[in-house]
């Protein structure tokens, strides 16, 4: 089975093209952070993403550089004619709008909470068994 789901920013605005047979194709990049290692230093891996049709329009009209997005889809690769290597694309077949302050926040009066919620333990993750 071949899903594969990503949250993070958007790399540059997305590119929305037709193709030869008339669908919508749009392209776009996200960057994702990894979980920092033991010296504190932060990761990021890149993915390459295409939607069509309507879910292409509705990434380029929704969502622009910068911006949080969560996809879903299936990851295929590519052999360039050019140079031979393989390329992988995360193909899109859903989109989702991350939480974030400003939504969650959106119509309601009161503060942001400064403290955790009741029952909240933090766990660290170096002393997890595995």
């Amino acid at each position: 089975m071949n899903n594969i789901s990503i949250m993070g920013r958007l790399t540059r605005d997305p590119e929305l093209t037709t193709t030869q047979g008339g669908a919508e194709m749009c392209k776009y990049s996200v960057a994702v952070d990894r979980q920092k290692d033991k010296n504190g230093n932060k990761k990021t891996d890149f993915f390459g993403c295409v939607a069509f049709n309507q879910g292409g329009a509705f990434v380029s009209k929704y969502f622009h550089k910068g911006d949080g997005i969560i996809v879903h889809g299936r990851m295929e690769s590519n052999k360039s004619e050019k140079d031979g290597r393989i390329y992988w694309t995360l193909v899109a077949e859903k989109h989702d709008f991350p939480l974030s302050r400003t939504v969650a926040q959106a119509g309601r009066d009161e503060p942001e909470p400064t403290a955790e919620p009741a029952g909240f333990t933090p766990v660290e993750t170096e002393e997890l068994p595995f």
